[in-house]
């Protein structure tokens, strides 16, 4: 082994052996943060995954009653650009339709949850007028989105993600009343995930790799970030990862 090579391998040992987990928290954060919100739905409700895929989050429903739904197109290949699963496999889906167009009767549901989704629809103000139409009044909507995202699922993919705004003028506008928009991570976490990304981007989008000197300062802007993130006051407000949303179906809530 070459002293460039040794170099190189202690550099990845001191970066693996880190515990520095700024930017990586993403999914383990918003999945807390759904198995917390189901808990508040009460008992024996019926509700509907849209957009369900896997049915990943159906274990947090074992309290209700849990209908999935999914267009099942996507078949973890999509068209091979961006990020893809690779494979997927949308299984026993209870209703297999569009997303804006589910064929249940009105105020049918309790509950709806749709999480990650809203990117990869065409229309999805259409999807939360049918979200309306399939809650009972006072019914309780779950939502995530992205606010920032990068290519991923394509061709289904439409959008790199919604601000706050987005959900504070539509919903609304559709018959619910918020009760709770927040956001998951902060600028510096989002700087971080997509840093820690380069070494699997550069496999696939470049013959450049990062040498021993730029691994080492990879590693030190990592601590800097989780620093930074540490004491941060409000940057979520300028670039975060998504948003969480919960809302309630008005009870007033006229055809729209």
């Amino acid at each position: 082994m070459s002293a460039l090579q040794k170099a190189m391998a202690r550099i990845r040992r001191l970066i693996e052996g880190s515990n520095n987990t700024v930017g990586m928290t993403n999914e383990v954060d918003r999945t807390a943060w759904l198995e917390e919100a189901l808990r508040k739905i009460p008992a024996g409700g019926r509700i509907l995954d849209a957009g369900a895929g896997e049915q990943r989050f159906r274990p947090f429903c074992a309290h209700l009653r849990y209908v999935s739904q999914d267009f099942a197109q996507y078949d973890g290949q999509g068209d091979g650009r961006g990020l893809q699963m690779g494979t997927w496999h949308p299984d026993k889906l209870d209703i297999v339709c569009d997303i804006v167009s589910i064929p249940e009767p009105e105020s049918s549901f309790d509950a709806i949850m749709c999480i990650e989704v809203f990117e990869h629809l065409p229309k999805p103000l259409l999807a939360l007028k049918e979200f309306s139409r399939l809650l009972r009044p006072g019914g309780h909507l779950i939502l995530t989105a992205p606010f920032c995202s990068i290519t991923h699922f394509a061709p289904y993919y439409f959008y790199t993600g919604f601000s706050r705004y987005f959900f504070e003028r539509h919903l609304p506008e559709f018959g619910f009343d918020m009760e709770e928009i927040s956001t998951n991570g902060n600028f510096y976490e989002y700087l971080a995930q997509e840093m820690r990304r380069i070494s699997d981007i550069n496999r696939r989008y470049s013959s450049a790799r990062l040498r021993p000197w730029e691994l080492l300062a990879r590693w030190v802007m990592l601590a800097a970030l989780r620093r930074f993130s540490s004491q941060e006051k409000g940057s979520d407000e300028l670039l975060c990862f998504g948003y969480h949303v919960r809302a309630v179906r008005r009870a007033d809530q006229h055809e729209i």
